[in-house]
């Protein structure tokens, strides 16, 4: 496992033109990546597509309705029974749906809001994912050929640097996780 430097670029032009500088500062061609990554949410991970079975902002909705809807029917059902004389044998049957149902929208309760933290969190492991766009990516295994991929992408305009742990075999970054939160340099 060896050191990556990576940086985010808009243009494919500038992606060939980091792979160029690269070489030319001595990096060797098959260790030196280049690919685009998607938006968060799009890498395609699991069978039905996406990046997660559960958003993450919904992950307690589950609990939410289960709870709302077994709380909800037993009040509905409460009240049709209380006014079984009037409604009639299908007042409690009637009233317990219908309390199930906004019982079950409680779960709207459960979602957290966009930019709130997970529940539980202390807000500390909060980053934000990696943005959409080009990436260049160059594995090295001496710590002084660090400076020298950095003075490269920062010259040539890097939107972002990121330092991973990885491999990089034949111009491909073979351990690459979208998922993981990038550690900015830059």
């Amino acid at each position: 496992m060896s050191t990556i430097v990576a940086g985010h670029f808009q243009l494919q032009e500038q992606i060939e033109q980091a792979r160029n500088e690269l070489m030319r500062a001595g990096f060797p061609e098959e260790r030196i990546s280049a690919f685009y990554l998607n938006q968060p949410g799009q890498h395609d991970l699991t069978a039905i597509g996406g990046d997660h079975l559960l958003s993450p902002g919904a992950k307690e909705s589950p609990l939410g309705v289960a709870e709302g809807a077994a709380a909800g029917g037993a009040l509905g059902a409460a009240v049709g029974a209380a006014t079984a004389m009037v409604t009639g044998p299908a007042g409690p049957i009637i009233g317990g749906l219908v309390g199930a149902h906004v019982g079950s929208l409680y779960s709207l309760s459960k979602m957290k809001e966009a930019g709130e933290s997970e529940a539980g969190g202390d807000g500390a492991n909060d980053h934000e994912p990696r943005k959409a766009g080009m990436l260049v990516a160059v594995a090295f295994d001496q710590p002084e050929e660090e400076q020298r991929a950095l003075d490269v992408l920062h010259r040539l305009g890097s939107d972002h640097i990121e330092r991973a742990s990885g491999t990089i075999e034949n111009g491909d970054w073979t351990d690459f996780n979208p998922l993981s939160l990038p550690v900015l340099i830059h």
